[in-house]
């Protein structure tokens, strides 16, 4: 058998490691030959570019392997003439077409800095000689054979067996394939084995489930129309800006009378104009990437690069982006570089070997999700993710990324007990991979999409995480307050008659509220797997629920950090979260829900107007305590300032059903504070108890020259501005 046999078998075979070596116009000797793998072709003719016959080829294999001499003195573009069956066809040659894959992409992607990798790997329309196509490039370095598969070669892996570069990228391009096509890649092991077809770790869209294939997409026709937007958004997500997040599901905040999903489409037509008219300054999506299992509502995703086809196409994706800018409001994605689900098609074990994931089940697998974890120690898995956070901030528009579970990926010991976690070379527990990660990840989003930012669902103590690199933080631009909306919702859950013994809970936020950046959530997460929605939470009778809802509404917003509802919680929903529903909207023919949304839309408008409420968050000097102690009460009474430190709001809360009257409270300035604020207005649902304003008295408490002698409503968030300010922000 010679060497050539040998090759021409392992072709027919699918398991040739260099096809390019062998299939395409190669010299040998004098002369010029073709070889082509066409199966179940009758025959084979060579044709030029203008139709001419350069020569028949022979079959040299009964698998459809055809070879032959061509009548041509040099290398020219050609085409193939075949007969299947009765019918002939003329195609280009994918295997005469050179590499577009660049010696710097393939540097840039080995060390782990190509910062528009989502432009070289995965699936592009391209033109090449003139002839349009698709290339197609995938890394899967100790794979013995990659090929693209999809319906333009009957899924054949041994059409379309790709070019290996150093480094183990496989690419292609392939002629005729365009917009719309569906494809994987059909992967040889190093042992030899076929594995199952993967969709394409860089696909650009996903095939609507069940089906599990990518589909070649075309980017770049969208024409977008935020050009203002783009260019002011670092305003929309700045320190001393107002933030107030409106937290969505987008499978279950609306869906039709058929219970079937809204379409982007339909979003962009109610979900725009109703979070707009709520006054939310951002709206937030739980993972809008491709995934597999509804339940997992995004969080365990198998489609980085691509949004969910369950509510239409990348483009219809885009135009709700779009529309949401042109209302104003900033869009946020929950963003989950921390795990992926096992499943076949998927990252694990991609090209065999533990590619994406470690090895060792210690390091590579989670234990609460039952998911594989980034190895995030390779520079190619790395770029990976970091590409992907700069895809979707530069070519999807997004405003921020909330990157998921951060705490999963700061800890090599999160949720293992001893003995089942591996420590770092320094002996600890923190993932000093892990840790790089995130820093070089926020560095390039704030250098590379301008007006962007980041955010961290982080839950532990963890120093600096929305500090500067340079500082040695880890550079995100928020933190999720997770302490503060686990205490406070524990203190809101008590019966008032017991609150005075857990006061701390209500006060303990502020001894840390100025250690980070922080964003107030009252998130999904606290409206699910049992916990009961926000309103069942609330002690009392029906009255109480809402009245205690609606003071704790209240606090939330006058409390420094930006704010965050989850979808449902403006409606005071009466059942907990169900993601295979839609939220309950008629419960707002019910007056007291009613009077929360009201209140909502109120609280919305009042932050954005009051510049006292949001310009210094994340500063001491932006909050004064006036009454911090009071547990026998259940009182707590402070001051808000702006920049300007004598722009400033008085804000009183009391977590009783008792009215307190003539409750004094020390002011800094005399004159005549008007009420802007009481969550115990009827408009709301509430009572009504409260004072329109009330002039402040030239007798000295709580270290203020002056005080105010409030009647404090029940269960009853307010807050009160002096005349003098109002006066000058109405002018």
């Amino acid at each position: 058998m010679t060497i050539r046999d040998e090759a021409l078998r392992a072709i027919a075979a699918g398991d040739h490691p260099d096809p390019f070596s062998v299939l395409g116009m190669h010299e040998e000797g004098a002369d010029l030959v073709v070889r082509a793998f066409l199966p179940d072709a009758r025959s084979v003719e060579v044709i030029s570019a203008s139709g001419d016959s350069l020569g028949e080829l022979e079959p040299m294999h009964p698998e459809g392997l055809f070879a032959g001499p061509v009548s041509i003195p040099e290398r020219v573009p050609y085409r193939l003439r075949v007969m299947w069956g009765d019918e002939m066809v003329e195609l280009e040659d994918p295997y005469r077409f050179p590499s577009l894959m660049g010696e710097m992409d393939l540097h840039l992607f080995g060390e782990g800095n190509h910062h528009r990798l989502y432009e070289k790997l995965g699936a592009h329309i391209s033109e090449v000689d003139g002839i349009r196509g698709t290339a197609f490039a995938v890394w899967a370095p100790n794979a013995r054979r990659v090929s693209v598969v999809g319906d333009f070669n009957g899924w054949d892996g041994r059409r379309h067996a790709m070019r290996k570069h150093p480094g183990g990228v496989w690419e292609i391009f392939v002629p005729g394939v365009g917009d719309g096509a569906v494809y994987k890649f059909e992967i040889r092991g190093y042992e030899g084995n076929i594995l199952p077809l993967k969709a394409d770790p860089f696909g650009l869209r996903a095939e609507k489930l069940p089906g599990t294939a990518s589909v070649v997409h075309d980017p770049t026709r969208y024409e977008w129309n935020d050009a203002e937007w783009m260019e002011r958004r670092v305003e929309k997500n700045a320190l001393d800006a107002p933030i107030a997040i409106y937290e969505v599901h987008l499978g279950s905040w609306r869906r039709n009378e058929d219970d079937s999903y809204y379409t982007y489409r339909q979003l962009t037509e109610e979900l725009v104009p109703y979070v707009a008219e709520m006054g939310y300054t951002h709206v937030e999506f739980l993972p809008p990437t491709e995934y597999p299992f509804d339940g997992s509502w995004g969080y365990q995703p198998l489609g980085l690069f691509a949004p969910t086809s369950r509510f239409g196409t990348p483009d219809d994706f885009k135009a709700l982006i779009d529309a949401f800018h042109q209302a104003g409001i900033a869009v946020v994605i929950d963003w989950v570089p921390a795990h992926f689900p096992e499943d076949a098609h998927g990252l694990g074990l991609f090209d065999g070997t533990h590619l994406y994931e470690h090895a060792d089940p210690r390091q590579g697998r989670h234990p609460d999700w039952g998911t594989l974890v980034f190895n995030y120690g390779r520079p190619e898995v790395r770029n990976y993710l970091t590409a992907n956070a700069l895809f979707w901030c530069r070519e999807y528009h997004v405003d921020g990324l909330r990157v998921d579970a951060v705490a999963s990926m700061l800890y090599l010991d999160y949720s293992r007990e001893e003995g089942q976690w591996v420590a770092n070379e320094r002996g600890g527990n923190e993932n000093l991979e892990a840790i790089a990660f995130l820093q070089r990840t926020n560095e390039l989003v704030y250098e590379h999409a301008p007006g962007a930012t980041t955010i961290a669902e982080e839950s532990t103590a963890w120093p600096m995480v929305s500090r500067p690199t340079y500082m040695g933080g880890l550079g995100f631009g928020f933190k999720w307050n997770m302490g503060w909306m686990h205490d406070s919702l524990q203190y809101m859950q008590e019966g008032p008659i017991h609150r005075v013994y857990h006061h701390d809970r209500l006060t303990f936020s502020l001894v840390y509220a100025f250690n980070e950046n922080f964003v107030l959530p009252l998130s999904h997460d606290e409206v699910v797997h049992g916990k009961g929605s926000l309103i069942d939470k609330m002690p009392g009778d029906e009255w109480q629920k809402f009245a205690n809802l609606r003071a704790y509404y209240g606090f939330t917003y006058a409390h420094p950090g930006k704010s965050l509802l989850f979808m449902g919680g403006e409606l005071a929903q009466s059942r907990e979260w169900n993601h295979d529903a839609q939220l309950e909207w008629s419960l707002l023919d019910n007056q007291n829900n009613a009077g929360v949304q009201h209140l909502i839309r109120d609280l919305n408008a009042l932050y954005k107007a009051t510049p006292a409420l949001y310009e210094v968050d994340s500063e001491p000097e932006g909050f004064e305590w006036i009454v911090g102690g009071d547990r026998e009460n259940s009182v707590v009474s402070f001051l808000r300032r702006a920049k300007n430190p004598e722009d400033f709001v008085v804000v009183a809360c009391n977590f009783t059903p008792a009215v307190r009257e003539d409750y004094r409270i020390g002011v800094p300035t005399g004159g005549r504070y008007e009420e802007i604020l009481n969550t115990d207005h009827t408009r709301y649902g509430g009572s009504g108890v409260g004072d329109a304003g009330v002039e402040a008295q030239e007798t000295p408490v709580h270290e203020k020259s002056h005080s105010l002698a409030l009647t404090l409503p029940p269960l009853a968030t307010i807050v009160l501005k002096p005349s003098a300010i109002s006066g000058q922000q109405s002018a």
